[in-house]
């Protein structure tokens, strides 16, 4: 029996893209005859628990893990350091009996330690590259301006990071663009597998919508949900919002369902301009289906510099929910290529950074579309 080790962040029921993906993924493996341990991380309590799916055996350890400061570089830094250490300390004895180590894009930097471990154990790497680290926190330090001896640093580790990837067996990746990352820094193309997300939940036909808040019913609802993160653009949104309410329509009124260093910004921007908006947190997975097909538009958005690091999983749901979207990026992207192939053209809008005329157009025509439909439905 092949015997696996899963290693990733946060599994549920802590909020947290790739650890629902990650037990997704292990039960699949597990059901297919695979004897495997699927670690990561609780906010809890540490836990282990065993399922019997299929013809294999899973076995999932959660380790309680302290929450930190995403703004403080330093403390995010000891915070992986430290936990990485925890989970391989706690998996050492698994990884030494394992065929195949599994390891995901986050927690970041496990490679600086699976890398030259396995210079002893030789056991088969793979690597989930879910998000590109240290690219990641080199891209947001460009985008906030950063020039400093420290960076002198960061491009030494990045080689370093480069040659480590270079020993890993086998790539799964998101997409086509972060393919092309890969391609960039010299791997060799056939270690690298497309294996994408799927949505995080089931959003059968007849799903009923949750009740809009009472401020927003009756208008188009835009709706970003999820991870609001350093990766994803608000200027544009936000200065395109701005127009649309003060020089057009303002019939589209936005629902802003999401956590992150950027949710805090984009709330705040909005309340100091005093535009109409709803804030909530995001919802548990049970109601997720339900949220998804509330609203009239979905609104995605990535930084230029993200294109290929980054690939925000909230676009599987998004698709899945059947609704409009409204995407504020790169066509550059696997965001433009999957909305693009999923989604008619009619349903589906494409707007580059920067370009808050063209976001300002974009609600102009969900506004017009949302009375088109208003009107048809009133026609005995």
């Amino acid at each position: 029996m092949h015997r696996l080790v899963y290693l990733c962040d946060w599994l549920p029921p802590d909020f947290g893209a790739v650890g629902q993906y990650s037990l997704l993924f292990a039960r699949e493996r597990a059901a297919g005859g695979e004897d495997v341990v699927l670690a990561g991380l609780s906010a809890t309590a540490t836990s282990v628990e065993e399922e019997r799916p299929g013809s294999g055996r899973l076995r999932i350890v959660r380790l309680r893990a302290p929450a930190y400061d995403r703004a403080n570089l330093r403390g995010r830094a000891l915070w992986t350091a430290r936990t990485n250490l925890s989970l391989v300390w706690t998996l050492r004895r698994e990884i030494r009996r394992a065929d195949e180590v599994l390891f995901t894009g986050s927690p970041p930097f496990l490679i600086h330690l699976l890398g030259p471990l396995n210079l002893l154990l030789r056991r088969r790497l793979t690597y989930r590259i879910t998000d590109f680290h240290p690219e990641c926190l080199m891209a947001e330090r460009a985008a906030q301006g950063h020039s400093s001896p420290s960076e002198a640093a960061l491009r030494f580790f990045h080689r370093w990071t480069v040659a480590l990837r270079r020993r890993v067996d086998r790539f799964e990746v998101l997409g086509e663009d972060q393919r092309e990352r890969l391609l960039e820094i010299g791997i060799d193309p056939e270690r690298i597998v497309l294996k994408r997300d799927p949505s995080p939940v089931e959003i059968p036909p007849g799903t009923a919508p949750l009740e809009p808040p009472a401020e927003l019913a009756g208008r188009a609802i835009l709706l970003y949900s999820g991870n609001f993160g350093v990766a994803h653009d608000h200027e544009t949104f936000v200065a395109g919002y701005r127009r649309h309410h003060r020089e057009g329509s303002g019939r589209v009124v936005f629902w802003l369902n999401a956590t992150g260093a950027r949710a805090d910004r984009v709330a705040a921007a909005l309340q100091a301009e005093d535009l109409p908006f709803h804030r909530s947190l995001p919802v548990s997975l049970e109601l997720l289906p339900r949220l998804l097909v509330t609203p009239d538009v979905h609104l995605v958005t990535l930084r230029d510099e993200f294109v290929g690091y980054v690939l925000p999983s909230k676009i599987y749901g998004c698709l899945q929910s059947g609704r409009n979207l409204l995407y504020i990026g790169s066509p550059r992207s696997d965001l433009h290529l999957l909305a693009s192939r999923d989604l008619p053209s009619g349903r589906y809008r494409r707007v580059d950074v920067g370009d808050a005329a063209g976001v300002a157009r974009a609600l102009e025509e969900i506004a017009a579309e949302k009375a088109r439909q208003t009107r048809d439905s009133a026609v005995p």
